[in-house]
């Protein structure tokens, strides 16, 4: 998952926006359809957790969708737990597996359900001495470790602690038990009790044609680690589906790639822009032309290694130009960057063509569209 180099102080405030919150440049530039309840724009700093972050900011937004609570929940408990699960899948499997800083939503929705949750006031994963996020030398010596072991066999017995210590060194002990509100807790039993979480209540969507339609399949992605399935459907569903999902009050985790010239933060802006074209900044404006795209081309762009899962963001709302071009409203996770305080309005032709993957609540889902895919 792509590093924010520029990293600005990491945002201790917390609140959340709104309509009423929304910047007064991003209402001057476009009219808002849409604007969902979103927790405050956050900065994953020098770390590839962007997935945890986006994926925490949709459980907080279905948090504040469903019982007004909000709560600020730790990304980095989710992270170090994560952490430990790639450290058994790489040593089981000998090396011969992806060992980084990245990871995709279902891991959020997976690790919340195995190891439970906790607030952001009972573990940040900040050492005192810390005001933002850098995971380098974490993963580095965890990488050096774990490779240290491969070396001998049989394995050294509890060789869990070993990965267990680095991450203390580097992000400091998780708690066992915590206080909120008054009452104690473990994780588990905060994402049961206060968050009534349910890992089923999310549906993982993609769109691809080399695999059939209304079936799941594997991306194969290298962050992909732990072989997450998704439902596959043609791009212009995933386009309705998506809309119909923030038109209705939800919000949607969005996997897409943003290493190409159409994606710009400082200007608040990502357009689907043929590669090889230079559009100077002046000339980069929310209604300029942009290329045609089609399922032929977003397939070849995936194949040929151009189109990658190199950012994951959260999606909460819909605006329009004065000329009526509707874009979608992503919360991103490098701090207050460009004129929406970080927030970037995301076309729809960038969103069909650099889509990877999605989560949603199933809620937000129809009943038709559900029978499609064989869920209830």
């Amino acid at each position: 998952m792509k590093k924010f180099i520029f990293c600005i102080c990491f945002v201790t405030s917390f609140l959340f926006l709104s309509a009423q919150d929304i910047p007064e440049a991003l209402k001057n530039d476009f009219s808002i359809e849409k604007a969902n309840l979103a927790t405050a724009v956050k900065n994953q700093g020098q770390t590839g957790t962007c997935w945890s972050f986006s994926t925490t900011s949709l459980l907080e937004s279905q948090l504040l969708k469903n019982n007004n609570s909000n709560i600020n929940l730790s990304e980095m408990f989710t992270v170090r737990n994560i952490y430990l699960d790639k450290a058994t899948n790489y040593v089981m499997r000998q090396g011969a597996a992806q060992f980084g800083e990245g990871g995709l939503g279902h891991n959020v929705i997976e690790a919340i359900a195995k190891y439970g949750s906790m607030p952001e006031e009972a573990y940040s994963g900040l050492l005192p001495t810390q005001q933002e996020y850098n995971h380098s030398k974490l993963v580095n010596e965890l990488k050096i470790y774990l490779d240290s072991l491969l070396k001998h066999k049989p394995l050294m017995p509890h060789w869990q602690k070993g990965v267990a210590q680095i991450l203390d060194k580097y992000m400091g002990a998780a708690p066992d038990k915590f206080n909120f509100e008054g009452k104690e807790y473990t994780a588990k039993n905060f994402a049961v009790e206060v968050l009534k979480f349910n890992a089923s209540d999310y549906v993982n969507l993609t769109s691809f044609t080399h695999k059939p339609f209304y079936e799941t399949f594997i991306i194969d992605i290298p962050d992909n680690f732990s072989n997450g399935s998704y439902y596959n459907i043609p791009m212009e569903e995933l386009i309705k589906v998506t809309k119909a999902a923030i038109n209705n009050g939800f919000t949607v985790l969005w996997d897409a790639d943003v290493s190409n010239n159409g994606f710009r933060q400082k200007k608040g802006l990502a357009l689907y822009i043929d590669p090889v074209k230079k559009v100077a900044a002046d000339s980069f404006t929310a209604d300029m032309p942009e290329a045609e795209w089609n399922p032929a081309i977003r397939q070849k762009l995936f194949e040929n290694l151009t189109t990658q899962d190199d950012h994951l963001m959260h999606i909460t709302g819909l605006v329009k130009t004065k000329e009526g071009k509707e874009f979608f409203t992503v919360k991103n996770s490098w701090g207050n960057i460009g004129p929406y305080n970080g927030l970037i309005e995301v076309s729809g032709p960038y969103f069909a063509i650099n889509t990877i993957s999605l989560v949603m609540p199933k809620a937000a889902l129809s009943k038709e569209f559900l029978a499609r895919l064989k869920l209830k």
